[in-house]
């Protein structure tokens, strides 16, 4: 927390700063305790500002952890084709697996979509959040047709759809609560155990393989 006494912002400049520092804060968060433990009063109070200015950046909680959600996954597409080789469609996914495993904030934040996120806000602000989030869904669907040709573009964002889903419903029981981690170090409960990395790129194998059947069947039709 700062100890420096707080000034309004008044330039652009000044705001952009103010609402990076506030998403900093977020991250910083998020990487010490669930979301669901994140209240704003002590966002604020790990950036130093008041909950009401806090709020004129960002209307809500959930807003802040919207607008870091696109902020990392942005981060992550811009790196993201140095991380993929040219390569058969399983490996291609197999190698996005492992990208996403290396970024537990945007998995995290995925994971919290449905049942933390998309709460307490407003209609206009959850509009902004997915138009802005659709862009880097399209942008992420064309960077997997570049390197599986055989992709078209619908196909392409039905893979990314489910990429999606699968992040948001594996991260959780890949990092369970420390009570559930310890119980599953029991070896009758090692088939509960979930390493993200390979159920994801085994999931997404399956995937990537059907829509391409599927667009090879269309073909032949």
């Amino acid at each position: 927390m700062t100890s420096e006494p707080f000034q309004r912002a008044r330039t652009q400049e000044q705001r952009t700063a103010r609402r990076t520092a506030i998403l900093g804060a977020a991250a910083g968060l998020l990487s010490e305790a669930p979301l669901s433990e994140i209240s704003l009063r002590e966002l604020a109070r790990r950036v130093g500002l008041s909950k009401t200015n806090v709020v004129r950046y960002f209307e809500t909680r959930e807003a802040v952890f919207f607008a870091l959600l696109n902020q990392t996954a942005q981060d992550w597409v811009d790196g993201l084709p140095g991380d993929l080789p040219e390569a058969e469609p399983v490996v291609v996914m197999d190698a996005l697996a492992r990208s996403l495993s290396r970024q537990p904030l945007l998995c995290e934040l995925w994971s919290a979509l449905g049942t933390e996120l998309e709460r307490n806000i407003s209609a206009e602000a959850v509009r902004d959040f997915k138009l802005a989030h659709a862009e880097v869904q399209a942008r992420l669907a064309v960077l997997l047709r570049v390197r599986m040709p055989g992709l078209k573009e619908t196909a392409a964002r039905e893979l990314v759809a489910h990429l999606i889903l699968l992040v948001a419903g594996l991260w959780p029981f890949a990092n369970p609560a420390p009570a559930v981690a310890e119980a599953v170090r029991d070896p009758r409960l090692a088939h509960s155990r979930v390493d993200f990395a390979a159920r994801l790129g085994r999931a997404l194998q399956v995937t990537v393989t059907g829509l391409l059947a599927l667009a090879e069947s269309d073909r032949n039709a």
